[in-house]
């Protein structure tokens, strides 16, 4: 296995493991997008990667070449503090990997490198929203729960 930053040539595969990720939360033996299904995504993948996602990285992992899971990673600006301009914290996102290479801690690799790419980036702190299922994964990397963090929906 290969874990290596993203770039512009590989957004058809990100666009794959998107879509991967969100059919199967609905449809978990959901079958692999055709090529053509992904074009138009893809193709929004892209402009928003350039615009505001910018400060976005994604990370991918491939096994034989193939890309078998993907990790992004958000650098957010934080408000300055006496002595620090630049303070940053990063927020791990969209953690996906094909469900046929689970289980080979590809997808702990996936947030190793975004978290040392945070960490290179001078983020203090890394923050991930997490399924049950994944909160294991996240806890075997340092990860804890915290009651100082809190959440509104809509």
């Amino acid at each position: 296995m290969e874990i290596e930053r993203a770039d512009d040539t590989d957004v058809p595969e990100l666009a794959r493991m998107l879509r991967l990720m969100h059919h199967r939360v609905s449809t978990p033996d959901a079958a692999d997008p055709a090529p053509d299904e992904l074009e138009p995504f893809a193709a929004d993948l892209r402009e928003w990667w350039h615009g505001p996602g910018a400060g976005h990285a994604a990370f991918v992992a491939r096994v034989d070449g193939a890309v078998v899971g993907a990790a992004w990673v958000a650098l957010l600006p934080r408000v300055p503090r006496p002595g620090t301009l630049t303070r940053v914290s990063g927020d791990i996102q969209s953690v996906f990997v094909h469900p046929a290479h689970r289980g080979r801690r590809i997808a702990s690799g996936l947030v190793r490198a975004a978290l040392d790419h945070a960490q290179r980036h001078g983020a203090a702190r890394a923050t991930v929203h997490a399924t049950s299922r994944a909160i294991p994964v996240y806890e075997r990397l340092g990860f804890a729960t915290s009651p100082a963090l809190t959440q509104r929906e809509g």
